[in-house]
């Protein structure tokens, strides 16, 4: 088992209304703890995200540097809905265990596309037990995006391996139109692969393979 701390944000989501709220703006069907996707209504991304129960509140956890775009997503949004947002990021550490980890007081655990979300206080610091080599070995072995490489604001969900993210039945949310026709027509666009570490398109290297985002031959 690894484990690595992410650079990542927390938000905390509370109100009677947090579950209808980031279901009707993001991919997945959320309605208890899941990874989903925030999309712009050109279905681009805007982060990829992890939604955990806390009690009565929803953690959001995401990726450090497009926080400030999310909140921009999000907050415009809550209209006349019971919704609060704060941003706990800083009292909070983001751990990824490759592994299912061990239930253990002060941590909060959940499954994420990435693996096990763990996210302790910052008075409970995890010991780190993976670089952030085997962390793109771990990767691209298991053909999993990461934001900054495979997850950007140039790619759709389908295009970076994330299609099972995509509820294929839920009602309207920001980019669904889109998602949906690609799906249905069955042209989803380029897709993540493993290719040879000296590919000129490559996303992530490791020792032995990398990912790239390419268009495949029908």
């Amino acid at each position: 088992m690894g484990i690595i701390k992410l650079d990542a944000y927390v938000l905390l989501i509370s109100g009677q209304d947090r579950y209808t709220f980031l279901d009707g703006l993001s991919t997945n069907k959320v309605d208890s703890s899941c990874s989903t996707v925030f999309t712009t209504t050109s279905a681009k991304i805007i982060d990829v995200v992890d939604v955990i129960e806390v009690g009565d509140n929803l953690a959001v956890i995401g990726y450090e540097p497009y926080k400030d775009k999310v909140l921009d997503h999000l907050q415009p949004r809550i209209l006349q809905q019971n919704v609060t947002i704060r941003d706990i990021t800083t009292l909070n550490n983001v751990y990824l265990s490759t592994e299912n980890y061990p239930i253990e007081p002060g941590v909060t655990m959940s499954r994420s596309f990435l693996g096990w979300i763990l996210v302790t206080s910052k008075k409970n610091s995890l010991q780190e037990s993976m670089t952030q080599d085997q962390f793109t070995e771990y990767r691209i072995k298991n053909i999993i995006p990461y934001q900054g490489h495979e997850i950007t604001s140039d790619v759709h969900p389908f295009n970076c391996g994330l299609e099972d993210l995509v509820h294929e039945s839920k009602g309207c949310y920001i980019g669904q139109e889109i998602l949906t026709r690609m799906r249905s027509r069955g042209k989803m666009g380029k897709q993540l692969v493993q290719v040879p570490i000296d590919a000129k398109d490559a996303t992530s290297v490791g020792t032995e393979n990398a990912l790239a985002i390419r268009r495949m031959p029908p």
